[in-house]
This record gives C-alpha cells, sequence and structure tokens, in this order.
C-alpha cells in the first residue's frame, strides 16, 4: 500500500506540538497594583448527538454559533464535530478542545484525558472507491489549506480496497446509522500512516452512496435527519478504538441539484465540492488522547473532574458520556435544553439524572455565566430562592438533634 507525499520535507521536522505543557486546567493568578486574584480555569462539555435529528446541530454545523458564544463565557470548551464541523466553513476558537465522539465518551468515563497540542501533523486516508475527478477534488482542498492556512496536512494514502459506506435510518430510535463492509482497509490504511508516517490525527474522506433527491429533500430544507451523520460516526469511531488518535470523517458524494428551498442550515454543504475544510482545520490542533495508566499528569492534561457544566438536548440525555458525568461523585452541573429536540426520548427523569433544564441556548449560556461566576443560577429567576432550611442529624441512639443548639 504506497504512501503519497504531500509535503515530503515536512514529515522530517521534529514534532513540537507536545513539548510545552498546556496552561488548561491551571490556577489562574494575575496580580496587580491593586488586588491578587486567583481563579480556576471554568470548563464545559457541549453534546449535540449525531444523526439524532437535532434541531439546533442536526444539519451543516448550525450549533457551531451556540459553540462560539459559550466559548467567549468559559475558558475551556469540550465539544466534538458534529458541533464544529461545517463542510467547507468553520470557525478558530483557541479555547475550543474539537473531541471525536467515542473519545468524549471514555474521557467522561475517566478513561482518557485529552492533552492539548499546538500542532498535529494530520494523515489523509481517501477510500479507493471515490472516482479520480473527486479524488482531485479532495487532493486540492487538502493542499489549499496547506497553502493558505499552513495547516500540516503532510501525507494521504488510498485504501487498498474500496469500503463500501453504507447508511440507512434505524427503525427502532429513528438516528441514522450504518457501516463499511470493509473496515479492514480503513485499518490498514490507518496503521500504514501512524507507524510508516507518524501523523498525529486522522482525516478519513469515504465514498458515500449518492442519494436520490427526493431522499435527502426533507434535510435540505432544514427538517428531517442527515442520513449520512450516523455511519460518519461509526468510521471515527472505529479508528480512535484503535489508534486513540483524533479522528474526523467527510463524506464524498456528488453535487446535487441545484435547489430553491434551500435552509441557511444545511447550506454549508453545497457551496463546495467537498465536506473536506473543516475536518482538517479541527484535526490540526485536536487535543490528543491519552489513556488512563501512567501518561496521565494533572499538569498537562485536562481531565473528567475538571468540567464544570455539561449542555445538551433535553431528551438526548441516554449517552455513555452524560450518564458517566451525572454518576460521578462530584458531578458537573448538567444544563438541558428543551429547543434542541431530536428523535430520540432519552429525557433525565427516566436515567435519574439531575439537572437544571432551560428553553433554549440563550438561557443556557446565561446559566453557565452564573455557575462561573459563583453564583446559584436560580438566585436569577423570579420567586425561585426560598428561606434556607433547618438541618438536623441522627445520633446512632436514634436521637434527631438540632445543629443550633
Amino acid at each position: 500500500m504506497a504512501i503519497t507525499t504531500l509535503h515530503h520535507w515536512h514529515s522530517s521536522l521534529p514534532l513540537i506540538t507536545k513539548s510545552r505543557p498546556s496552561t488548561l486546567q491551571r490556577v489562574l493568578c494575575s496580580a496587580s497594583l491593586h488586588s491578587s486574584k486567583c481563579r480556576r480555569e471554568y470548563t464545559s462539555v457541549m453534546i449535540v448527538p449525531t444523526g439524532v435529528g437535532a434541531a439546533i446541530g442536526g444539519f451543516a454545523g448550525d450549533a457551531l454559533p451556540v459553540a462560539r458564544a459559550l466559548s467567549s463565557v468559559v475558558d475551556c470548551l469540550i465539544t466534538h464535530p458534529n458541533v464544529l464541523n461545517a463542510a467547507m466553513l468553520y470557525w478558530p476558537m483557541p479555547n475550543v478542545l474539537y473531541v471525536e465522539g467515542y473519545a468524549l465518551d471514555r474521557f467522561a468515563e475517566g478513561l482518557w484525558a485529552l492533552q492539548p497540542v499546538h500542532q498535529n501533523k494530520v494523515g489523509l486516508v481517501l477510500d479507493k472507491g471515490i472516482e479520480e475527478e473527486l479524488r482531485i477534488r479532495n487532493l486540492q482542498v487538502a493542499d489549499a489549506t496547506r497553502a493558505s492556512l499552513g495547516l500540516p496536512v503532510v501525507e494521504y494514502i488510498v485504501t487498498d480496497t474500496p469500503l463500501e459506506v453504507e447508511k440507512w435510518i434505524d427503525s427502532y430510535s429513528g438516528q441514522s446509522t450504518g457501516r463499511i463492509k470493509h473496515p479492514g482497509s480503513l485499518l490498514r490504511a490507518v496503521d500504514t500512516l501512524v507507524t510508516q508516517s507518524q501523523v498525529d490525527a486522522i482525516a478519513v474522506v469515504g465514498r458515500f452512496p449518492d442519494d436520490d433527491t427526493e431522499d435527502v429533500d426533507d434535510y435540505r430544507k432544514g427538517m428531517g435527519i442527515d442520513i449520512l451523520a450516523g455511519v460518519e460516526a461509526v468510521i471515527s469511531h472505529l479508528v480512535v478504538k484503535e489508534f486513540q488518535i483524533p479522528c474526523a470523517h467527510a463524506p464524498a458524494t456528488k453535487a446535487l441539484p441545484l435547489s430553491l428551498s434551500l435552509s441557511p442550515k444545511s447550506a454549508a454543504e453545497e457551496i463546495g465540492h467537498t465536506f473536506l475544510p473543516c475536518v482538517l482545520s479541527g484535526l490540526s490542533r485536536a487535543p490528543q488522547y491519552l489513556v488512563k495508566n501512567s501518561q496521565f499528569s494533572n499538569n498537562i492534561c485536562v481531565l473528567a473532574s475538571d468540567v464544570d457544566s455539561v449542555i445538551l438536548p433535553l431528551n438526548a440525555c441516554g449517552g455513555d458520556g452524560v450518564l458517566a458525568f451525572a454518576r460521578k461523585q462530584k458531578k458537573p452541573l448538567i444544563i438541558t435544553v428543551e429547543e434542541n429536540e431530536t428523535v430520540l426520548n432519552s429525557t433525565p427523569d427516566k436515567f435519574g439524572i439531575e439537572t437544571v433544564t432551560v428553553s433554549n441556548y440563550w438561557e443556557a449560556i446565561g446559566v453557565v455565566a452564573a455557575h462561573k461566576a459563583g453564583i446559584d443560577p436560580y438566585s436569577l429567576r423570579r420567586d425561585r430562592i426560598g428561606k434556607i432550611q433547618r438541618n438536623s442529624f441522627v445520633r446512632t441512639n436514634g436521637f434527631a438533634v438540632s445543629n443550633m443548639s
């Protein structure tokens, strides 16, 4: 399986991404002439599950404005490609960590840590099933990001067998999913880039079946479910689980006919030949994943225990990551958003999760701002603070004793 070099001399440069510990999750101290202030950084996790028809975040990067607003309030925002990817569009945010969904679940469970980096060497895997013209378009995008953005996309490889992507809507859950018929071909290609080219992150472009216009008409109008998203997650999960490095996927598809009824929420996917730019941008600075062992160090890693709040749709509380955060002894504040409806029915009450439920992301960001300031969010609401309760405890002899004596 031959590797084609995009930038021969670059691969010989020393890797400098981990040369200096990150300042994330440190105690920040700022001194002035009059006072010295110390505080711990505030970290939020924003989740919008993939392929579940989320009203906000279920289309082409339409949750990105929420992430931008939230990142201006918190010190560190952790979120996943489904939130940040908008095909040809993206927005660089220095305090946002781009974490693949499988890795985000392992992070929430405390099994993995996140190590921020200055730069990743990115390798590109192209499905052998991609036609020559479409393959060239994707390679031109990679070259454009290298020349115009300075991204370290160093080499690409073509799989030895077409991946043969299949996608469908799960009849029980209503969410999109799928599979690739030849996962071994993908893993062999990734292994070659990791072991021989020593890349730090992987972008995958798989050839997706062409849809009839009718099959995606609702999605293009800003309704329904992204039928591509579910199997995209399957592909990235496979790579991240096997290699424990950042990975994201961009589908290769033929251009659809011009639509006059196109929704702004879906428009980012129709302004270019590929969906690759946002993936390469995100992966170039995605944090590395450290598996729980001697690699863990509070000085250079972000841990699940550092998370202060988690924001997600109200009826999408059944995921591994959310449940892991909810089970922690020191739980983060979990904020659920009613307006962001999905096809799921996993509300907090079904899992015994205590949350602050808000109507929309305006309110969610307000709650985060209050929480970061050390303020009870309910104190900002009318008549939501009652009288303080008297505490009592029971001695071993069974008699209740007041602590006010």
